[in-house]
């Protein structure tokens, strides 16, 4: 935003801050964002993209790279598609044999995402991503999230001792306990499954556990509030009114 502002001495200020104290590591996405352009021909730039680069080095001096390429592929897989249906559905319709064959597609593609990303489980454990990278980790979790309830009850433990060890998001975690839960026949904890009347197209709130204090729990495992997280899908949360 500083940049945008035309005041570079703030923009280079916050850029050195997260640089120094966050690690900040991105340093393909840093050196190609059209936002920060403007800054490139500052002396200040240089020695800014070094410290980014060393930051990029340390943390990949640990890197499994054939762990990482393989789980950068299944993150592609596992995700392009998804982006797409949204896009499929308003073209085609929910109940299209173009939108039957999607499907169709996907769960093949999630099946075999699902046998590579067990294997790399049970013969490594679920890695972090000072070894796997930050994507390669949450690759990990996606893929076991849209396994069946049977496959995201057994690595469901395993999740829960890694985020133990800050070696997996809280939040990931939190939306996993979610999909089991309900898979199970109980409530969610935390709001994060969102259902949709056949009838009616409506999205809703799957059975939450103690609505008034959803927040709470949201907060302690790193998502934000209730209220802001359904919008995506053009709700409002009332937990009176849910109740």
């Amino acid at each position: 935003a500083w940049a945008l502002a035309g005041v570079p001495d703030s923009a280079f200020y916050q850029l050195n801050r997260i640089a120094t104290r966050a690690g900040y590591k991105d340093y393909n996405h840093v050196s190609a964002d059209l936002d920060l352009k403007v800054l490139h021909e500052d002396i200040r730039w240089d020695s800014l993209m070094v410290l980014i680069k060393q930051n990029k080095e340390k943390a990949e001096a640990n890197y499994n790279w054939p762990l990482v390429r393989q789980l950068d592929t299944i993150y592609h897989d596992d995700q392009d598609m998804r982006v797409q249906i949204d896009g499929m559905e308003n073209q085609y319709g929910r109940d299209s044999k173009e939108m039957q064959d999607f499907w169709k597609m996907m769960i093949e593609k999630d099946s075999i995402n699902l046998i590579k990303v067990t294997r790399i489980l049970d013969a490594h454990g679920w890695l972090g991503p000072d070894v796997v990278s930050e994507q390669g980790n949450t690759t990990l979790f996606l893929v076991i999230q849209h396994g069946d309830l049977a496959v995201q009850e057994k690595y469901l433990p395993m999740m829960r001792e890694v985020v133990k060890n800050g070696k997996a998001r809280g939040s990931s975690l939190a939306l996993l306990e979610d999909r089991v839960a309900l898979g199970q026949g109980k409530k969610q904890i935390y709001g994060s499954q969102i259902g949709r009347d056949d009838s009616t197209g409506v999205y809703y709130v799957q059975p939450l556990e103690d609505p008034d204090h959803v927040d709470q729990r949201r907060a302690e495992v790193g998502l934000g509030p209730l209220a802001e997280y359904v919008s995506i899908w053009g709700m409002t949360w009332d937990p009176k009114l849910y109740k």
